[in-house]
């Protein structure tokens, strides 16, 4: 089955895929057309290596903060609908034999899961699931730890766990990132080991949210610290969009297992997009129905950002699944 749940089968496959040095690729989404662009992409990706599937994390937020992306999806705004929503749709794009999608290995995620105002996601929304992060890196330290923990033990054998230990960077927050470098491997440390979370989302000096690619300073010494320390891959990278193609080039050999990115995508997908539909304003005001309507849009969308995803599929090491 294309639609991986559950913490057996999505353990195996994200095995396979620190066995072969490679990050996962996990691409967020907000929109129907979103998550037809990561479909998109792999399917380019198994045409042009000559593979038959290639495993990826598809990802929501529900009500976080900064991005609440499950509420983006449709007009209601309801976080609840839109996740049942894109979740419907996934399958409908993977489980239908005449799907040209119904080969890729997807394993849904929910991403920045608050313990409080993402409930339902986190216990009822986790039949869907192959993984979840659960977020609590505002409560006090004492308090994530118990928070965590807790939830792992009562949902750690339905799926996959991420965890956090402190505020992440934000771009345009009012929180920027503490000077965390003293004690942080053995505060990671201790965090791993009291909460029995099966991914770290650690702070590698990336932004969220970024504005332009590049500007990040990458901390792979750190990467390369904690993942000795822990002793095992097991980091998450949040904020991708902050890092250039030649910064995201090591992270499978850092320790980063899972990199999640959307921003930079979403964005340049919708700049490529509009430079588009300027291009045939004159077909538009002369209200050429093809033109106008935006299905024409979201199709220009779609091919700008399944074109970036596969290229980020490539610098996250996927061609290794083309070696025999």
């Amino acid at each position: 089955m294309p639609i991986v749940t559950g913490r057996k089968d999505a353990a195996k496959v994200i095995e396979s895929l620190i066995e072969k040095n490679i990050s996962m690729a996990i691409f967020c989404t907000a929109s129907h057309w979103n998550t037809e662009a990561i479909l998109l992409a792999a399917k380019k990706f198994c045409d042009k290596h000559h593979v038959e599937t290639v495993p990826l994390a598809i990802s929501m937020t529900f009500n976080y903060s900064h991005m609440p992306q499950a509420r983006r999806v449709t007009h209601t705004k309801d976080a609840k609908l839109g996740f049942l929503s894109v979740m419907e749709h996934l399958h409908l794009l993977c489980d239908n034999e005449a799907s040209p999608y119904r080969h890729i290995t997807v394993l849904p995620h929910l991403d920045h899961a608050n313990p409080d105002s993402d409930s339902w996601a986190l216990t009822e929304g986790s039949k869907y699931l192959a993984s979840a992060m659960l977020d609590a890196q505002t409560l006090p330290p004492h308090r994530n730890i118990e928070v965590t923990r807790d939830y792992v033990a009562n949902y750690g054998r339905r799926l996959l766990v991420e965890g956090i230990i402190e505020e992440l960077a934000v771009s345009d927050s009012a929180h920027q990132r503490g000077k965390t470098a003293d004690g942080y491997l053995d505060k990671a440390v201790a965090y791993v080991k009291s909460t029995g979370i099966d991914f770290l989302v650690a702070d590698l000096g990336t932004e969220q949210q970024a504005t332009a690619s590049g500007g990040a300073r990458y901390l792979k010494e750190r990467a390369g610290g904690l993942t000795s320390a822990l002793g095992r891959k097991m980091l998450v990278l949040h904020g991708a969009s902050s890092l250039d193609q030649d910064q995201m080039g090591t992270l499978t050999f850092d320790g980063v297992v899972r990199v999640n990115m959307w921003t930079k995508i979403v964005r340049e997908a919708g700049k490529h997009a509009a430079c588009s539909l300027f291009k045939r304003a004159d077909a538009l005001f002369g209200n050429d129905f093809e033109s106008v309507e935006s299905n024409r849009y979201l199709m220009d969308s779609i091919d700008k950002a399944s074109d970036m995803m596969l290229e980020i599929l490539e610098t996250l090491n996927y061609a290794s699944f083309a070696l025999k």
